[in-house]
């Protein structure tokens, strides 16, 4: 039976991801850039899918302010979410769209979703990470229990923020997904799927390499430069939201 490998959670799309996805023997990539609004996200997918590889457009929410980020994927979003809006705000968003809700990282960093949270949420939540390049060993360790405490399915990914991560990891599912709703679909009613990763020394150095590109992006300085001013595509103050997320912005 052949399988349908998924990278599900990328956050670089060019011709040369593509070639590498393909050669990796993937199926889909789901997309997912930080801080890109949901209609170029769509448009750059679209652009880039073809019949031998399906890229589904994803939106990662950072909810919160900086210091209490709480990530989390939605993928079959309907309508725009914008960054720095309330946890609570972002899951009532995604369960209005009935999106599909993945838990990226539990329990890693500052940046990603506690137990108590999912506890909160966990008729929301469709999915947890349970391996990531970025993870040290205890961290993967921890999500799978966490998986098994809340009884969720699973799923991995490359979480490439680098050309050379996509296909490190992937999810694999048991039947064939022709299009992003069906994949969507899958991950939401916990089709059956396995969790696999690639090895070796190449595979260290890719997570060696894919936790050193966390302290480029994760500065005060870059966020304050980027994300506050209230401009910016994913601020919940920005003209595209037509002050639709005013009353749960944090900032």
């Amino acid at each position: 039976m052949d399988e349908f490998r998924v990278d599900t959670h990328v956050k670089v799309l060019d011709e040369g991801v593509v070639e590498r996805a393909k050669a990796r023997g993937l199926d889909a990539l789901v997309y997912a850039p930080h801080f890109r609004r949901l209609p170029d996200i769509e448009a750059r997918a679209e652009r880039f899918s073809d019949e031998e590889l399906l890229v589904v457009p994803a939106r990662e929410v950072f909810t919160g302010d900086w210091r209490n980020r709480k990530h989390v994927l939605a993928v079959g979003l309907s309508d725009p979410v914008p960054d720095f809006i309330t946890l609570e705000a972002a899951m009532a968003e995604f369960d209005r769209q009935d999106a599909t809700v993945l838990a990226p990282h539990p329990e890693f960093a500052t940046v990603s979703l506690e137990a108590h949270d999912i506890r909160a949420h966990r008729e929301r939540i469709d999915a947890i990470e349970v391996y990531n390049p970025k993870h040290f060993g205890i961290h993967n360790d921890r999500a799978r229990e966490l998986a098994e405490e809340f009884d969720l399915p699973a799923f991995g990914s490359s979480y490439a923020h680098l050309h050379g991560s996509v296909g490190e990891v992937w999810t694999a599912f048991e039947e064939r997904l022709d299009t992003g709703e069906e994949l969507v679909d899958a991950l939401k009613s916990g089709a059956p799927r396995r969790i696999y990763h690639r090895d070796g020394v190449g595979h260290r150095l890719r997570c060696a390499a894919e936790f050193g590109h966390l302290f480029y992006e994760n500065t005060w300085k870059k966020i304050d430069r980027l994300f506050l001013s209230g401009t910016e595509p994913t601020h919940p103050g920005h003209i595209a939201y037509d002050g639709a997320f005013a009353d749960v912005s944090v900032y």
